[in-house]
């Protein structure tokens, strides 16, 4: 699968088949992964795989914080609000998912169910997590998100699904302790990873992008 395939089929992945993915077919997407560029070759990504056991335990610590009602507090702050043209795309999207998968976000045990969800890692088999030191600036956040794609694009080409989750930062101090991680580390981004499962409808809505001509500025 070219790059470019590989661009254009990815997608997120929101059921995944319990089949393990093999070791050395992990390893080789987080190879790939680390050829990612960066700010003056700083190479800030930190990342853990965590599988089996491990994983299970993980996520039910995670749904145990939720059902005690713990608030979340992610190192990255969840955005406050959004420019009002953004804020139509999110709730255009947000409505046509919603009427393809037959679930109601306004419903907050709908919501409690999708966080469940996330905290299962979707079914996945793998989840990994990303981390930076925390007292790196803004450029290596934009960094992270170079090596996040980088992984979600050679994941693709090696036949597996990914799906990048802020809610598996909900609970990052928690995280951090559990993976044996230091506080003074940032975590980013929860990905879960596995072969995907294509019939399942949780797979079958894909979303839309914006048409070449509202993103591009002519000089």
């Amino acid at each position: 699968m070219d790059a470019i395939e590989c661009i254009m089929s990815r997608r997120s992945i929101r059921k995944f088949l319990p089949e393990p993915v093999p070791e050395e077919t992990l390893r080789s997407v987080i190879e790939t992964a680390k050829w990612s560029p960066s700010y003056k070759n700083s190479q800030p990504w930190e990342v853990v795989l965590v599988s089996g056991k491990k994983k299970e335990e993980l996520s039910s610590l995670l749904i145990g914080l939720l059902g005690q009602g713990k608030p979340p507090a992610p190192d990255l702050p969840e955005p406050g609000g959004w420019p009002p043209e953004i804020e139509k795309k999110i709730s255009e999207h947000m409505r046509m998912r919603c009427e393809a998968l037959g679930i109601d976000l306004t419903d907050p045990e709908t919501g409690r169910r999708a966080k469940v969800a996330n905290f299962k890692f979707y079914g996945a088999p793998h989840g990994i997590f990303l981390f930076q030191d925390a007292s790196l600036s803004l450029w290596s956040l934009l960094d992270m998100g170079m090596f996040a794609q980088s992984l979600m694009l050679s994941a693709c080409a090696h036949g597996l699904g990914t799906v990048p989750q802020g809610f598996l930062t909900d609970y990052s101090a928690e995280v951090k302790k559990f993976l044996g991680i230091p506080e003074t580390k940032r975590l980013i981004l929860g990905v879960s990873i596995g072969y995907p499962d294509l019939k399942d409808r949780a797979n079958s809505y894909r979303s839309r992008r914006q048409a070449l001509g509202d993103i591009l500025r002519p000089a």
